[in-house]
């Protein structure tokens, strides 16, 4: 049970991390400087988290989990959303 308390505290602390960088996105509105590839791989890795964290028992770990994979997934969208934005003005 400690580790999935210690673990879930990890999840969301990094949630709310790519939140505040959704945030920062959103702000700026250009992506530069990062691989939108690498946060759609740890999205990915998040969605299987959804299932593996259950299948542990681990339920703390599984909620911060929908907070880390929602902000990846968002980050993600935002990302695409104004790179294309970008490409189409220049």
């Amino acid at each position: 049970m400690l580790g999935d308390v210690i673990n879930s505290l990890f999840e969301l602390l990094a949630g709310f991390l790519i939140l505040n960088n959704c945030r920062i996105l959103y702000n700026d509105k250009r992506v530069r400087g990062v691989s939108i590839f690498t946060t759609f791989i740890f999205a990915i890795w998040g969605y299987f988290h959804l299932f593996y964290y259950p299948s542990l028992n681990q339920y703390l770990s599984f909620v911060g989990g929908i907070l880390v994979v929602s902000a990846n997934t968002l980050w993600v969208i935002l990302a695409l959303h104004y790179r294309k934005k970008f490409k189409n003005k220049t």
